[in-house]
Order: structure tokens, then sequence, then C-alpha cells
């Protein structure tokens, strides 16, 4: 006799059907970043607003609600099924608040937005994105007071709940207190420190071709599975794809390997983390990344905590000399470290060095909240902009391209995630802590271009508990401790000033 389908079953189902739109969304966005040509933007955009008005569809149905009500009152599920029923519920909490025109309108508007970003944005034209971002601030705004209304939150914490769930303002602002108390200190004596031995420079040209040979060597190394990924170009960087097909990009500069290697390191550290989730959950959402900062973690991890390190450049540098025909003390491992770990002011977030990149985050979150809160006007955002960069980071801006339109975040409608950074520094610090205590091994086998044992350890505690723990909860359990800044303060502190 056949077993009758439970509700929670039958939850499954749909949200598998949910997870598999949203990846057919993915593979929209990343054939939009990389190869789709410019003059396809607008039916691009309608059927992205197709796909996600059928997810809000499916997520919003009340049969959805009332299965999620009879799963809880059916119980006997184990920790990753209970893990999983509470989260569709709260996906199920964001998408019933907004209805269906709304979620429509607002895919639309952000598709034809982040185009025309990628327009602007080299031209430094922010006057031309405008009307199209008021119009995604607008519709943001809509959607950010609805779900704060459902589930009780100021707007601001409502968005930032779809990448943060259980993290408020309030909790933001106590993580990051200590750390922008003692960075602009830090960063004075790091600079200082630093004066008297400046690196060599590195002559160029760097063909692209030979930085993308260089990438996917080290990529490579650090275990990324390139049967089920690959590696391409696009204006942001970015890692995308789909459960089982992760794809990243970079952007190649020929007079600077540097951005691109370090950023491909960088995507890298996401790619290994989706490609260690665990397959039986794959198409739930227990099973996915609900929290960026523990993504942001992982990425972070990685190129931070591990490639910039003088372990992983004594073992990369006569590979990278090799990819560019380097020869010389200009291509030792010792002033390609300090290349790596140079700390200087500077525009662009995404080439940022780590000491100065909470500053960069510090800024884009008093914005965007300032934003959403009606406080700041768009049309005022460049000026404050460049107010701001100036306070924090002593440096101002020689056009909107390295300002306010350097990130496509707001562009296409990801407001509330900037904090995800910075927690994600804190906690890739605090986990590689962790883990190099754990196993004294891993920084001598990471010297010697052996990433098995790190990936082993983030594979058991980070990868495979995908979203069965809280973000804030995983770190604990992970680390032994609940997430604070002093791990990423020491780290600044041991590589920069012993």
């Amino acid at each position: 006799m056949d077993m009758p389908v439970t509700a929670y079953r039958r939850l499954e189902e749909r949200y598998r059907r949910i997870a598999l739109l949203r990846d057919i969304d993915s593979m929209l966005h990343w054939d939009m970043s990389t190869v789709m040509p410019a003059g396809a933007a607008e039916p691009r955009a309608e059927q992205m607003a197709v796909i996600k008005v059928l997810c809000h569809g499916l997520l919003a149905d009340p049969e959805t609600g009332e299965a999620i009500a009879a799963a809880q009152e059916e119980g006997g599920l184990d920790s990753w099924q209970a893990a999983n029923l509470a989260e569709m519920r709260r996906q199920w909490l964001h998408a019933s608040a907004v209805d269906a025109a709304l979620t429509e309108r607002l895919a639309k508007a952000t598709s034809a937005c982040e185009m025309a970003w990628r327009a602007a944005r080299p031209k430094g034209d922010f006057a031309a994105v405008r009307p199209l971002l008021q119009t995604v601030l607008d519709l943001t705004r809509r959607s950010a007071e609805a779900k704060a209304q459902s589930l009780g939150l100021t707007p601001f914490d409502a968005l930032m709940d779809a990448f943060e769930p259980g993290v408020g303002a309030k909790e933001i602002d106590r993580l990051f207190a200590p750390l922008m108390a003692a960075l602009p200190d830090l960063v004075a004596r790091i600079t200082e420190h630093q004066k008297s031995k400046p690196p060599l420079p590195l002559e160029g040209p760097f063909p692209a071709a030979a930085q993308r040979a260089l990438c996917r060597r080290l990529m490579e190394f650090l275990g990324f599975d390139f049967e089920r990924g690959r590696l391409d170009t696009s204006l942001h960087p970015f890692c995308g794809g789909a459960a089982g097909d992760v794809r990243i990009t970079t952007r190649y500069d020929e007079s600077n390997f540097t951005k691109s290697v370090m950023g491909v390191l960088h995507e890298t550290g996401h790619a290994l983390y989706e490609q260690g989730l665990p397959a039986r959950w794959r198409y739930q959402p227990v099973g996915r990344v609900h929290s960026m900062a523990i993504h942001e973690s992982q990425s972070l991890l990685v190129e931070m905590q591990v490639c910039r390190s003088r372990g992983f450049l004594t073992f990369a540098a006569p590979m990278i000399a090799e990819a560019f025909g380097g020869q010389g003390a200009a291509w030792s491992a010792d002033n390609l470290y300090r290349h790596a770990t140079r700390v200087a002011p500077g525009a662009i977030r995404v080439d940022a060095d780590e000491a100065t990149y909470p500053l960069h985050v510090l800024l884009r979150y008093r914005l965007e909240k300032a934003m959403i809160a009606g406080e700041l006007a768009l049309a005022d955002l460049p000026a404050a902009w460049n107010e701001g960069m100036k306070e924090l980071l002593g440096f101002t801006p020689a056009h909107d391209g390295e300002g306010c339109l350097q990130d496509i975040h707001w562009f296409d409608g990801a407001w509330g995630y900037f904090p995800s950074y910075t927690l994600g520094a804190m906690a890739a610090a605090q986990l590689f802590e962790a883990a190099t205590a754990a196993e004294p091994a891993i920084r001598p086998a990471i010297g010697k271009g052996d990433f098995a044992p790190l990936l082993a350890w983030l594979r058991t505690n980070v990868h495979s508990q995908a979203s069965r723990l809280r973000a804030m909860d995983l770190i604990h359990q992970a680390s032994g401790r609940p997430l604070e800044a002093g791990a990423l303060l020491r780290h600044l502190e041991r590589r920069y000033l012993a």
C-alpha cells in the first residue's frame, strides 16, 4: 500500500520547482552579464520578470501557507526537515507580503536599470541611469514597507532579512562598532609602517589570455571542479549559475594582473562553497545558502586569509612569474607578498585591501539606510558618496564611475546586502583561526599548494551545513564562540604590524 503524501512532502515538491525556476533565472542573469547582446535587454527583462512572477506565485499561494501550517501540525520531522520547514516559512512570509503586480514591476525595473548601469558606469554618467534607479528605489521601498508589516521589522531590516535572516541594523551596528573604532588608527599605523619598504614595480603589460590561464591553474589547485563550473568575463565579477553548475566571472586589466587573479580567487571561495553544499538537499531551501555573510566569509577566507598569505605566495610565485615571463627580484615571493598586502586607500571596493575594505562597506551601509528611509535623495547621492569617501578614507573619487556607480547592487535591486561583506570578513578571520587551531597541518599544506586539509575542514564545518543553522549559530558552532571583531583585528595586527 502506498504511504499517504504528507503536507511536508507536498511542500518539498513545490519548493523543488521554485529552486529550479530560480536556477533558470540565475542562468539568464549569467548570460545577460557575459555574452548577451546589448540589444536583447528588453526581451531579457521580460523573460526574467516572468520567472520571478512564477516563483512568487508558487511561494505566495495561500496553499503554501496552508501546507506549512499543516506540516507544523503533523510533526515527526528530523532536524534537517525541521530546518527546511522553518526556511520554507521564512521565504513564504517574505513572498506573501508583496503582491504579484509589485513583484513583476520590480523585476522588470531592476533588469532595465542593470542594463542601463552597464552603459553608464564606464562613462561615469550617473544622470543617465538615475531615473531608472529612482524607479527601483521607489518600488524597493514599497516592497520593504509591505514586508516590514508582515515580519514585524523596520523596512530596512526587512530588506536585510533576505540576505541575513534574523540580523537587523541594531545587531550590525553593535558588531561593527569595535571594528570601526579601531580601523582608522590601524590603517594609519599600517600605511606608516609600510612606507619603509614599498614593493618593487611589476612591469607589464600582462596579456588577458595569460591572466586567464593563470587563474584557471590556481582555481584547480584550490579544488574548483571544472566539470561543474566555468570561468568567464563580465563588467562586475560575480559567482552565479545554478546548483551543480557554478559560473564565476572576472574582468582583466592588462596593466595590473593582481586585480583579476585576486578577484578570481575571491569568487573561487564562493564557488567552492556552492560546490560543497549537500547534494541530498540541492533543491530545498535548507540545502541552499540563506546567509550572504557566510557566503562572503568563504570568499574572503580564500582570498584574504589564504591567498594573500606569505605561505600561499611562496608556493604561487614561480607559477605567477612563469605566466608572464617575469624574472628578478620583482617576481620573488617576498615582493609579490608586499603587493598583495599593500594597504592604500582607493576608490574601488572590489580592489580594496582588507584593512580599508570595511570602511567601503560602512559608507554604502550608511547611504542605503538613508535612501530607504527617504533621508537621502538620489540626486544628492554622488555628493554624499564623495563626502563619505573623504571622511572615511581620505580619498575623493575622480568621477561617478569610481564613485556611486561602481557597484551593481542597488541597480539590480540588492538593497541591504552590503553589511554581509564585513560580517563575512569578521567570520572569515574567526573561522580560519578556528580551522588552523583545530588542524595545525593546514598552514604548512597551503605553503606546498595542498588545500585539501583546509577544504576538508570547511566541508565538514561550513559547506555541508548549508542552511541547517542560522548564520550566527553556524559561526558559533564552527569556531566555538559568537561572532565578534576580535579575530579580524588580531589578523590585521599580525599580518601588517608584526
